[in-house]
């Protein structure tokens, strides 16, 4: 019995989720992103400078991520360094966005699939499924949750406070921000931080624990290959360091260093024009071909030398050993808890070493051209940005996003992308919900509006007859 998921309950429209049931389990699985956005080619021909501010606008949940990722590519293609404020204002920023992102996630997303929402939108209907707290018990955790969303916007006040506005913040440039540090700010981040730090501590930790020891079952369920991949996050003073450092494993082996010349893209089950059967960022660009039998999705495949891995905080956590119970789709919701719980303590330490007075930028004289790289982690993932310079314009631009990373498809070998592969086994009690199949999806907390976008109209709707009809490339909005 095949069947098709779609739009995912409280998700972003794009994305489909096609399973195979047999005997009461997933015995294969198809994850397809059905927009196409186009960023990539919006950049053409622009000022290089303008990409920190254009490739936030991906996304309305990650905006930052994009933002220092293309900030983090001209540094590298003009040459340049940072000021020491600038920097910590950067991860500051960085870091605000992060923590409302996983507020959100666990919160509205993630929590839901367990505790039994409210009559109301978005959690009515409720899905069908195993909800197993008491009304009492159940309440409470609604309450939280709740709590948590209102706790999320106060990250994004501090985002605000030192980037001008949020989401799609404004000060972001390759040698720092052009916010100053003054005592006022950080007086005010600081505080916020505080009260961030109490909501985890004190009541989002014990509830996701909570979560978890009733369902330990999803402790089995959801198992990822073991392979990790993380770019690191938060650079440190100290040269090619950060915080939470970079690396890759492979199959729960030990960490390894990452060389991002070993990254490739596959199209061969995406629906773009067959080239070669992988290509590497800035070596060539896929063209559409969304009428492409072999593809279901306009998700590329990036693969880490021919090989899928895994992203977010599960990985971050297990690369820098503060996580390594298992690699299921609970372990990745307690790790984002966790992880939420460090960064509050990396933005106290990085307030506390701001120093008014000090610039938190450098002037510096774009060259004629130029190439360069950005790799951060964005809350979701390893996140990448390319750019080449001519005449000082870009020529080419890429970014590979960890919800591709995450959800891509099968590559040129038929390896399925780490979604598809972690619901393989998964026990499906009723397949007209198959609430497992969401739990598990959840728990990469997705964000197709990164991977891709497209609206095709189809035929024009003329006076007296009737619209055209869905197109399964069509969607009616961008998730945000």
């Amino acid at each position: 019995m095949r069947k098709t998921i779609f739009p995912i309950t409280r998700l972003h429209e794009p994305l489909q989720v096609d399973i195979q049931v047999e005997a009461g389990k997933v015995t294969d699985a198809w994850v397809g992103g059905h927009l196409f956005r186009g960023f990539e080619k919006m950049l053409k021909n622009r000022d290089p400078r303008d990409a920190s501010m254009i490739t936030q606008r991906i996304c309305g949940i990650c905006s930052t991520a994009h933002g220092v990722a293309a900030a983090y590519a001209l540094r590298d293609a003009y040459k340049l360094a940072a000021t020491a404020n600038g920097e910590l204002i950067t991860n500051i920023i960085l870091g605000a966005d992060l923590m409302q992102n996983h507020l959100r996630h666990i919160c509205l997303l993630t929590a839901f699939d367990y505790v039994k929402g409210p009559d109301q939108s978005p959690f009515a209907p409720v899905e069908p499924g195993d909800y197993r707290f008491g009304k009492q018990q159940n309440d409470k955790l609604v309450a939280d949750m709740f709590l948590g969303a209102d706790i999320a916007a106060r990250a994004h006040e501090i985002a605000a406070i030192w980037g001008a506005k949020s989401p799609h913040v404004q000060t972001i440039l390759p040698t720092g921000t052009t916010t100053p540090v003054t005592a006022e700010r950080v007086s005010a981040s600081a505080s916020i931080v505080r009260e961030i730090r109490g909501y985890v501590e004190k009541t989002l930790i014990p509830d996701i624990q909570l979560i978890a020891d009733t369902y330990r079952e999803y402790y089995q369920m959801g198992v990822g290959y073991g392979n990790f991949l993380s770019y690191g996050l938060f650079p440190t003073a100290k040269p090619d360091e950060r915080a939470l450092k970079p690396g890759r494993v492979i199959k729960l082996g030990p960490v390894l260093p990452v060389d991002t010349a070993q990254i490739t893209e596959s199209v061969t089950h995406a629906w773009y024009k067959d080239g070669p059967h992988t290509f590497r960022p800035l070596a060539g660009e896929a063209e559409l071909d969304p009428e492409k039998a072999a593809g279901y999705t306009y998700v590329k495949a990036p693969r880490y030398e021919g090989m899928p891995f895994e992203g977010g905080p599960l990985a971050r956590m297990w690369i820098n050993g503060h996580y390594r119970r298992g690699v299921s789709a609970m372990d990745r919701i307690v790790a984002r808890a966790l992880e939420l719980k460090l960064v509050c303590e990396y933005m106290l330490d990085w307030l506390a070493r701001l120093i008014p007075g000090q610039p938190s930028l450098s002037p510096y004289t774009p060259p004629i051209a130029g190439k360069g790289s950005g790799f951060t982690d964005a809350m979701r993932g390893p996140l990448g940005h390319w750019v080449e310079i001519n005449d000082y314009h870009i020529a080419h631009y890429e970014i590979i996003t960890p919800t591709a990373w995450n959800f891509s498809p099968r590559d040129d070998k038929g390896l399925r992308g780490p979604v598809e592969h972690a619901l393989i086994g998964t026990p499906v009690q009723n397949p007209d919900s198959a609430i497992e199949v969401a739990r598990i999806v959840h728990s990469y907390d997705p964000c197709f509006s990164c991977a891709v976008h497209m609206l095709d109209l189809g035929a024009k709707k003329s006076e007296g007859t009737a619209s055209a009809p869905f197109h399964p490339h069509q969607s009616l909005g961008n998730g945000h």
